[in-house]
């Protein structure tokens, strides 16, 4: 992806360079990982013989992977079909291969963290089903010895209040997914952004952070509405039924820039302010011209809640307990891949103006499935949701060796939102009553080893 680009038409070819016919479409699930000290539930720090590097050369060792390193530092690990990376506080993640259905993402995901609690027990940690780190506070987290993230950590500071905290403490898991062509994928995108107030509500699990609780069901989801409002949220355009790729890179082209790579080697950009890609691509930089994969670089520091690459990306959800991980990519493979589906969970929240929306979010974020969309709590509409997502991967009918269809990944959460609860609201129970404010207790009780996957 060195060719040189100097108008919009070669981005716009970047996102049609996705396109595929349905019988090629995948799904790719990536999970970010809470790693804790088991004695205190203090963040791992990623140096040291206990810590997150530690446990990257453990798995190279044992299962094959091929370290990745930049200046001598393990900062990743790779196999053909996967990768395993680390967010800028120590949190592992697992990006997943490109699977036809959801029991193939399942059958990596268990191996995956099987691996991860063997390894973390030999230095004394584990790994939490939680969607932010519980107990340590932003400066007693190491940074990641990694240029991209030293860039963007200080800039952070200047662009909000929160995002130095997204950096280090939280941790998502998202999910990627196919489209035909323009059309489908900006309908993609349209829908999969209308339920983002009701995948907060469904996968709130980050009350917990600094040692106490926070307000929130999902502060991890809160914690974007102040990291930088250039990159961030829900961007009006994409609700709109005529919206396209030029639209899209029109808003992107108007995103300042973080970096450029060049021969392995991070350029910091921030302290050109406002130099947007726009402006890189018409003027250049320091003797720089715009490249295609400056394009495809550029497009990984936007962080709305759905994004477009030459796929779709939906980022919205706090990461899961182990059992609930594949939720996410379950719901969204049900709903985007059946055109019935599509337009049903559409028909759930097209009512919605944008101010609307906004106020949704916002309400899903501190209360989950109590928030209420006029009179109607927003636990009824997820549970439609999720009906229709069940159906939807029903339709699809990819067995197990079992039978079972994939709709059997949504089972456990079904059952809670009928419940009227959220992983958020169970640990702001559990804090406040069994646990009784007992921070081991909490660790114990989150691990993945008190929940592994069957």
């Amino acid at each position: 992806m060195t060719e040189l680009i100097e108008k919009k038409e070669d981005l716009i070819r970047y996102f049609e360079s996705g396109s595929k016919p349905p019988g090629q479409w995948r799904v790719g699930s990536e999970y970010e990982k809470v790693a804790v000290s088991a004695r205190d539930g203090r963040a791992l720090p990623f140096s040291g013989p206990a810590g997150v590097e530690k446990i990257l050369k453990l798995l190279a060792e044992r299962h094959g992977y091929e370290p990745e390193d930049e200046h001598g530092r393990i900062l990743a690990l790779k196999t053909p079909r996967a990768s395993i990376t680390i967010e800028p506080g120590g949190q592992i993640e697992l990006s997943g291969e490109q699977c036809e259905t959801i029991h193939c993402a399942y059958r990596e995901f268990s191996e995956h963290s099987e691996q991860l609690i063997d390894a973390g027990r030999e230095v004394g940690a584990v790994i939490l089903g939680l969607g932010m780190q519980p107990i340590s506070r932003i400066g007693e987290i190491e940074l990641l010895p990694k240029a991209r993230y030293h860039i963007m950590y200080p800039y952070m500071a200047r662009k909000g209040s929160l995002g130095q905290r997204m950096m280090k403490q939280t941790a998502g898991v998202q999910a990627n997914l196919d489209y035909k062509d323009e059309a489908d994928a900006m309908r993609k995108l349209r829908v999969s952004m209308g339920i983002v107030p009701l995948m907060y509500a469904i996968f709130a699990n980050s009350a917990l952070c600094d040692g106490d609780l926070n307000g929130y069901q999902s502060y991890r989801g809160h914690i974007w509405s102040d990291t930088d409002r250039e990159r961030c949220g829900m961007p009006e355009f994409m609700f709109r039924e005529d919206s396209s790729f030029a639209d899209y890179a029109d808003y992107a082209l108007d995103v300042p820039m973080y970096f450029l790579i060049r021969g392995h080697e991070y350029i910091d950009l921030t302290k050109s302010p406002g130099l947007t890609f726009g402006r890189f691509m018409k003027d250049g930089w320091n003797g720089q011209r715009a490249r295609l994969e400056d394009w495809a670089n550029h497009l990984t520091t936007i962080f709305t809640e759905v994004r477009l690459k030459n796929y779709i990306e939906v980022r919205t959800a706090d990461s899961q307990p182990p059992a609930m991980m594949l939720a996410l990519p379950a719901l969204l493979k049900g709903i985007l891949y059946n055109d019935d589906c599509l337009g049903a969970a559409w028909d759930l929240v097209k009512r919605w103006t944008y101010r609307e929306r906004l106020e949704l979010v916002d309400q899903a974020q501190r209360v989950g499935l109590e928030g209420r969309a006029g009179r109607i709590r927003l636990g009824e509409i997820a549970h439609e949701l999720l009906e229709i997502a069940a159906a939807g991967l029903g339709r699809a009918h990819a067995l197990n060796n079992r039978g079972e269809d994939e709709s059997i990944y949504l089972r456990r959460t079904m059952e809670m939102v009928r419940e009227g609860v959220t992983p958020a609201s169970l640990t702001i129970a559990r804090w406040k009553g069994q646990w009784n404010y007992d921070v081991p207790r909490m660790v114990r009780e989150t691990s993945y080893e008190a929940e592994r996957l069957g």
